[in-house]
């Protein structure tokens, strides 16, 4: 018999619009999916597809003019009660956010603030949560924080301001701040993309020994396929705000679906099979001001029938966990 797998958080129909003088951009559109205690999600697309919205949203943590317009986002509590967290007033959504719930943001530089050492950082972050009694002992935290992310010499590097640590550095300290307060989900929103290879693969060997050391469960952000590849344990394709495809790493590079998902995977490299020409996806994303109706892939789709271009797709479950939205099946 199959193991059930535990969902930690339940994301049902989360819709997100910001208004602009120049409309309502229609950002995520009725998007859901389920992450489980333990596992490593990951949520890819395009640039601009709403896979860092979607992140945000998941804690309110959406700024004018933007807004949550609906949705639900359950999340499943140590003591076993759920909670919608979009429906958390600012002050109850401030004791999950950073404690319970931690983020790992894309840029470190300005993730950082240049005025207050890294130490002082690290030490104000659990401060704020009630995990340290005084800044004292957070500084002492703060160096056992970095040695675990290992910085080398913490002792004198807690002392340093933003400015005198290296890009990988400072991602680092970005991660330290995120798992300071032993956070049950992390979401790391594209981890890697400002950093040089060599440091992207050590940046991502510790988030895989922060996720193993603090038991938490990881949703990572990107749109680089070979991370998915390499850490994650499921995947969502996203497509201009909505999501096309769900399913084990395995499912997606072995047999992916979704035109969009295939597109994707012959634009890739792959150093196990020999590739004349790598395939681009023709046409451009659309603009989500006045976004194509029906399924929002169909202008730039080679499968594309009449169906395609008058209703939405909805998601449906092709084998076990393998979900796609696409009028082909």
């Amino acid at each position: 018999m199959r193991r059930v797998p535990e969902p930690i958080l339940q994301v049902r129909d989360l819709t997100v619009h910001f208004y602009t003088y120049a409309g309502i951009v229609k950002a995520i559109e009725k998007v859901s999916f389920d992450v489980y205690r333990g596992e490593t999600f990951a949520l890819v697309g395009e640039t601009g597809c709403g896979k860092s919205v979607t992140s945000r949203a998941l804690t309110q943590l959406i700024e004018s003019p933007g807004r949550i317009v609906s949705g639900q986002v359950l999340y499943h509590k140590e003591d076993g009660s759920v909670v919608d967290l979009l429906k958390l007033k600012e002050e109850e959504i401030r004791q999950i956010r950073g404690n319970e719930i931690a983020y790992i943001f894309q840029d470190p530089h300005a993730s950082l603030d240049p005025l207050y050492t890294v130490g002082y950082q690290i030490a104000e972050a659990m401060g704020v949560h009630g995990k340290v009694k005084d800044i004292k002992e957070g500084i002492k935290r703060a160096i056992e924080i970095l040695r675990s992310v290992l910085i080398p010499d913490p002792e004198r590097r807690v002392k340093n301001y933003p400015h005198e640590l290296s890009g990988g550095m400072k991602q680092r300290v970005v991660i330290g701040i995120g798992v300071a307060n032993n956070p049950r989900i992390l979401i790391a929103d594209e981890p890697t993309t400002a950093l040089d290879v060599t440091v992207q693969a050590q940046i991502l060997d510790l988030l895989e020994r922060m996720k193993e050391m603090y038991k938490a469960t990881v949703i990572l952000i990107t749109h680089n396929l070979g991370v998915v590849a390499e850490i994650a344990d499921r995947v969502a394709v996203m497509y201009a705000g909505k999501i096309v495809e769900i399913g084990s790493v395995d499912q997606i590079f072995k047999n992916p679906l979704h035109p969009y998902t295939q597109g994707l995977l012959r634009a890739v490299p792959n150093p196990m099979t020999k590739i004349e020409k790598l395939e681009a996806i023709p046409g451009t994303v659309p603009n989500l001001i006045n976004p194509p109706s029906g399924c929002r892939f169909h202008p730039r789709c080679p499968r594309v029938m009449s169906i395609c271009k008058e209703k939405v797709p909805e998601l449906k479950e092709m084998e076990p966990g393998h979900f796609v939205a696409c009028h082909l099946y």
